[in-house]
């Protein structure tokens, strides 16, 4: 039954001299064809109809073009969910390989309300080609995940995966509970921990936390309206417009009552802070629904419960639910738009397609979506107690110094405004500098009139923003084509895409680029050229690989001999990949050619040593054995690989490099 009160905390707005650490599981990646961008069709079409739609449309796809998505004979795509957003569907996708589960392999295609394809995303960029029996045993991969925490409250069961790097590698994810080390002493920790299955030895790219620390602070709302439900003549702190949202202490269970009035007044009172919590919540998810087109936190009309009472200095999404710890002094719980909102913004990266997956650049760009959609509910909820803002931690005052960080200008406290590639190593807070950055110029622009601060520029451009409705919305359908394996570029290649489908190739979608170019992330090549007018037009999609395809040129006629001073070859069999040695290469442009037999599939990549791990910076992947790349780079060392999609047999490789 549904139950709507009046509650009265008696609390008024407070300044917090406290601290919390706000946590988050980490975010994912992605790959795209080239397909036009169409306008929708008149009319709304119901949901029902464009989801069959979409579905349909997605399997014949998967079916007529699998090389698209790099699937091999082994290979199954299984369909995980469909989403419907702002007239656009989402066919998410998970991928086995002999029947294992496969790490990275995920996929997304993105459909009109027609059926109409507009783009497809996939997380790996060649196809599976490994054996699948583990050299090592199940019980020693735990054993190896165990030594990853300090303390270990529970193992879970290893599950034997294929991870979709290079040709894949056979690996046990093993999740371990227990605590951690911080620089703040024991931290809670649900760890997931690939181990290779040939070595032993831990794959560190791939390892995630679903409980990381970030810090914020608790505000009061005072007298503010929530569902509640009745039953009995008992009444339940639990949403019935929101299903999955409910909010109690550590047992689990959501809080009762004989009547229908909640709350002491008392910043440690933890019914109190259900009021807050369950206040905070539903306005993020009434601004997902009338901003951002989402339904729910999961986008499937759910959202997840929150408990009180966590006996810590924190407050964290441990992948399932919130938990609400007590500021550093004791006198207040951490249940603001701040806190909260960070939290189930992490919930919602979980929750859209590609889920959270490891490392520090992905974990920033989680960071800043918690930071993002922390923003979004504080200007949907315009509470006089806590107006909107792009600062983080304002009133927490964690170390007396105020916030602890700034979405218009990070570099005021520490932060990287400028993405580089020191990114990938650099700590996942600091890391969420240059998305948060970016946001902040698509939403307000470099020079608002609006009484929002100036935000310098590192191109020293200047930027107009669009809004931070509009903002929101891109961000939303941005990672709605997220992926496993989620960085910079393929965020900015996913969102110029968004804007140019939502907006059309006028404004929208300029504004996307130039905030994007403000902050240093480089364009892939297919992107928009976002010079068109107001409404979707025809033309390629952005790629949001962080290995830019290079257009469709076909390779000059002969063996690529010609006019190419570095030269290779050799036989290549299906599945197998050739590599060439390393070389240094000035700044400047690259090319090479590729020419293999008429009836193979041969694919070209060109990868840079990056802190001393190869990445694909440039490839050519059509569906014949001739192949070309030109690619202008910085000083560095390089490698070609030749990979055999479909077929065998002798290919030559020319290439130029920079002095």
């Amino acid at each position: 039954m549904k139950h709507k009160v009046a509650v009265a905390t008696g609390i008024a707005a407070v300044t917090v001299a406290g601290s919390i650490a706000l946590t988050m599981p980490q975010g994912n990646a992605a790959t795209t064809a080239a397909v036009p961008i169409v306008a929708p069709p008149a009319g709304p079409v119901p949901t029902a109809v464009a989801t069959s739609r979409a579905t349909s449309s997605a399997a014949g796809l998967v079916a007529k073009k699998p090389k698209l998505f790099f699937k091999s004979g082994r290979d199954k795509l299984v369909r995980r969910q469909v989403v419907s957003q702002n007239g656009l569907q989402y066919v998410a996708y998970e991928r086995t390989y002999n029947g294992l589960p496969v790490q990275g392999g995920d996929a997304v295609v993105v459909t009109d309300g027609s059926g109409q394809v507009l783009a497809n995303y996939v997380a790996q960029d060649q196809a599976l080609s490994i054996g699948t029996s583990a050299k090592i045993s199940a019980r020693a991969a735990a054993k190896v995940a165990r030594k990853q925490l300090s303390t270990v409250r529970s193992t879970g069961k290893p599950t034997l995966k294929v991870v979709a790097q290079g040709a894949g590698v056979l690996a046990y994810e093993v999740v371990v509970a227990g605590t951690k080390q911080t620089k703040q002493g024991p931290a809670p920790s649900n760890l997931h921990v690939f181990v290779d299955a040939g070595t032993g030895k831990v794959l560190p790219d791939l390892t995630r936390d679903d409980v990381v620390d970030a810090t914020g602070r608790g505000a009061y709302y005072g007298n503010v309206t929530i569902d509640t439900q009745a039953s009995g003549g008992r009444f339940t702190m639990s949403d019935p417009t929101r299903p999955g949202l409910q909010c109690g202490g550590q047992n689990g269970a959501a809080f009762t009552s004989t009547t229908d009035s909640w709350g002491t007044g008392n910043a440690t009172d933890q019914v109190t802070g259900c009021v807050d919590a369950m206040y905070v919540v539903s306005q993020e998810w009434n601004m997902l629904r009338d901003w951002l087109g989402r339904n729910g936190i999961d986008g499937n009309g759910r959202a997840f419960p929150i408990r009180q009472g966590l006996n810590d200095v924190n407050a964290f999404w441990n992948g399932s639910r919130v938990e609400i710890g007590h500021s550093s002094d004791n006198r207040r719980l951490l249940n603001s738009i701040d806190v909260l909102g960070h939290e189930f913004g992490h919930a919602i990266n979980q929750f859209t397609p590609g889920g959270s997956s490891g490392g520090n650049e992905a974990g920033g760009l989680n960071e800043s979506t918690g930071d993002i959609f922390g923003a979004l509910t504080e200007f949907f909820a315009r509470n006089p107690n806590d107006a909107g803002d792009y600062t983080v931690g304002e009133l927490a005052n964690l170390t007396g110094d105020g916030p602890i960080r700034n979405m218009a200008d990070p570099s005021k406290l520490g932060d990287p405004n400028c993405f580089s590639t020191s990114i990938p190593s650099t700590e996942v807070h600091a890391a969420a500098g240059p998305q948060n950055h970016w946001f902040y110029l698509l939403a307000e622009g470099s020079r608002p009139t609006n009484g929002q601060p100036s935000s310098p520029t590192c191109n020293n451009s200047s930027v107009t923003g669009i809004g931070i409705q509009k903002a929101g919305k891109i961000y939303m359908a941005t990672l709605m084509r997220k992926t496993s394996g989620w960085n910079h570029v393929k965020a900015r290649a996913a969102s110029v895409a968004a804007a140019a489908q939502l907006f059309g190739n006028g404004t929208e979608c300029a504004t996307v680029k130039a905030a994007w170019n403000a902050v240093s992330v480089p364009a892939s090549a297919g992107e928009p050229a976002c010079t068109g007018g107001g409404n979707p037009t025809p033309g390629p999609t952005a790629t949001s690989s962080p290995t830019p395809t290079t257009p469709p040129t076909q390779p000059p006629s002969g063996d690529c001999q010609a006019g190419f001073s570095s030269h290779d070859n050799g036989t290549i069999s299906t599945g197998q990949t050739v590599v060439t040695d390393s070389f240094t290469a000035g700044s400047g442009r690259h090319t090479a050619c590729l020419a293999g037999p008429a009836a193979a599939d041969f694919d070209l990549y060109l990868d840079k040593n990056v802190g001393g791990r190869w990445t694909t910076v440039a490839r050519s992947t059509g569906e014949t054995s001739r192949e070309a790349i030109a690619y202008t780079g910085t000083t560095g060392t390089y490698r070609y690989r030749v990979v055999s999609y479909a077929g065998s047999g002798n290919a030559v490789l020319g290439w130029n490099a920079p002095a």
